[in-house]
């Protein structure tokens, strides 16, 4: 059996796609293996889908003043040592990195083993982690066409962000039971990120009496943001978090609002619903989800709203017209050739991997 291992840590956006190929990997006949941190969100993901899982060491690169600066490098070091060891031991034919600082010290062992290793970079700009992997890497998956002048003309694929295959089997009228909704007025969901919005929440909270005059709203606020005066609202409907529930509200929902995380972005773009982006600011973040906003709306497969910009007045008028104008939306995204991305990818994963390996010599 050709045996793969996976890494990839730290956040969902470093899991998902992980997920989302477990699947498809299986169904060709690959025995997949993981590699991660030891307490990461990655480990009991990972282990719910009873993939094996081995930890090694990690340590973050930090390009601010923190005491950590002198004693993660020792971190790095092991983890190092650790995933050479452990991928001379386990011989896979490839390993796949989704990012994150875990999949340094992985694919610098998976080198040094002379294992090929192909990166998949969600943003449109790699981020620290990937770019210190890069050089290590026979082949880089990008996710926008944006993100290829960024990388090795003989390393880049073109291949989108793949996503979990069960959002694609989401159950409206399972959704609108879930909320409590009517089928006759449409549904908006509204999601702020994996932690929620604090912006984002106070925003659609302030508009929702003239919002629920024309919609019905599943907001998924993120752990510890329900407002409890607004759970008995007609018409509303609040969510801390989401899990399995999350595909039969997307199944739902007639249009979205939604930060632009790369991973939700390409989940939609698959779904072809219509979407408003609120990106996460600079201020907050590296502007990666500026720029991956910018890209859908170039595409003319997003409606776009900078949260330096936004007052309610505006936010409830980009809404109205995002639903007045959905249909536009939804041609243009069925026209992508980036929805398929899992597919694409394994793909570059077959093409790169090497043949079965011997056993080490002792």
């Amino acid at each position: 059996m050709k045996r793969i291992v996976l890494t990839g840590g730290g956040t969902a956006g470093h899991v998902m796609p992980n997920l989302a190929l477990l699947p498809k990997l299986r169904n060709n006949g690959w025995e997949v293996l993981y590699i991660g941190s030891y307490d990461g969100m990655e480990r009991q993901l990972i282990e719910e889908r009873q993939v094996p899982y081995y930890p090694v060491a990690t340590g973050k690169f930090r390009r601010y003043l923190s005491g950590k600066n002198l004693t993660d490098p020792i971190r790095v070091v092991k983890g190092l040592i650790q995933s050479y060891r452990l991928l001379k031991k386990l011989r896979p034919q490839v390993v796949f990195s989704k990012g994150g600082f875990v999949a340094v010290p992985v694919t610098i062992g998976a080198w040094l083993n002379q294992i090929p290793v192909v990166l998949h970079e969600s943003d449109l700009t790699p981020g620290l982690a990937n770019r210190l992997a890069l050089p290590f890497a026979s082949a880089v998956c990008a996710s926008f066409p944006e993100t290829l002048k960024h990388l090795p003309k003989e390393k880049r694929v073109l291949t989108g962000n793949p996503i979990r295959p069960e959002l694609l089997a989401g159950s409206k009228e399972e959704g609108l039971k879930l909320c409590g909704f009517t089928p006759e007025k449409p549904v908006l969901l509204v999601m702020g990120g994996s932690l929620g919005s604090l912006t984002i929440n106070r925003l659609i909270r302030a508009i929702l009496p003239d919002l629920l005059l024309q919609f019905q709203v599943a907001h998924i606020c993120g752990q510890g943001n329900i407002d409890p005066t607004l759970t008995n609202y007609k018409g509303y409907k609040q969510f801390a978090f989401v899990g399995p529930e999350l595909p039969h509200l997307l199944a739902a929902a007639d249009i979205c609002l939604s930060r632009a995380g790369a991973n939700f972005l390409f989940e939609l773009l698959a779904l072809k619903k219509p979407h408003l982006l609120i990106p996460l600011p600079k201020r907050a973040s590296r502007g990666d989800q500026i720029l991956n906003a910018q890209s859908f709306k170039a595409q003319n497969f997003s409606m776009v709203l900078y949260e330096e910009e936004i007052t309610e007045a505006l936010l409830k008028k980009q809404i109205d017209a995002l639903y007045q104008n959905r249909l536009e939306y939804i041609k243009a995204m069925g026209g992508s050739n980036l929805s398929d991305a899992a597919t694409e990818i394994i793909r570059v994963i077959e093409k790169t991997a090497a043949p079965a390996l011997p056993s080490p010599t002792a």
